[in-house]
């Protein structure tokens, strides 16, 4: 079995539910397994420090995560058109990684999850991107072949799998989004599974 990485923020849990269909079509592709991870809140002023261990949910990601993946998956709410301050400060803290080519040649698939319809995915999924590619990760998307792309009256772009949560955060992930969230995690594991040696 090789694992991918599945690994997100979540503040009110629009892109948990979508980790959690990435992962299932990470696990529909034969010798694929789904290894899902989270990252601390950050904050300006941090005056009590975040335990260990979440008290629910996935746990927090580790450098040997990176190390034992044979390909990421990295999700987070969009603020102002970007990443949630928590996947970028983990992202900041990789200069080893980077400097060891940890994920050079591994492939990796970004989604996201915003308040409005126009509320930036787009540039979240590809300012998600550009770390990755410094990395020297291998980007898969979504393509038009799959028909929720072409029909999706809320999330899903061709840079990765997205849900429009609504301004109150209360629009649920559609079917449509599950699917192609579900999609973009079978590509990215048939992918690896291909470019594994």
């Amino acid at each position: 079995m090789a694992d991918i990485l599945v690994l997100f923020y979540s503040s009110n849990g629009s892109v948990r539910t979508l980790a959690e269909s990435v992962a299932r079509g990470i696990e529909s592709v034969k010798g694929m397994r789904a290894r899902v991870r989270t990252v601390p809140r950050v904050a300006p002023v941090t005056e009590v420090a975040a335990p260990a261990v979440p008290p629910s949910g996935s746990p927090y990601v580790e450098a040997r995560d990176l190390e034992e993946c044979a390909g990421l998956a990295l999700g987070s709410p969009t603020r102002f058109g970007n990443m949630a301050a928590p996947v970028k400060h983990f992202l900041d803290t990789l200069g080893s990684e980077w400097k060891r080519g940890t994920l050079a040649g591994k492939p990796a698939a970004v989604f996201t999850s915003t308040s409005s319809m126009h509320g930036g995915q787009e540039a979240t999924l590809l300012t998600m991107m550009v770390p990755l590619l410094h990395h020297g990760m291998v980007l898969v998307g979504i393509p038009y072949t799959e028909p929720d792309l072409n029909t999706t009256r809320g999330g899903g772009t061709p840079y990765g799998a997205s849900h429009v949560a609504g301004a109150l955060g209360d629009l649920p992930v559609s079917d449509e989004e599950k699917r192609l969230a579900l999609a973009l995690g079978k590509r990215l594991a048939s992918t690896a599974a291909r470019l594994a040696p």
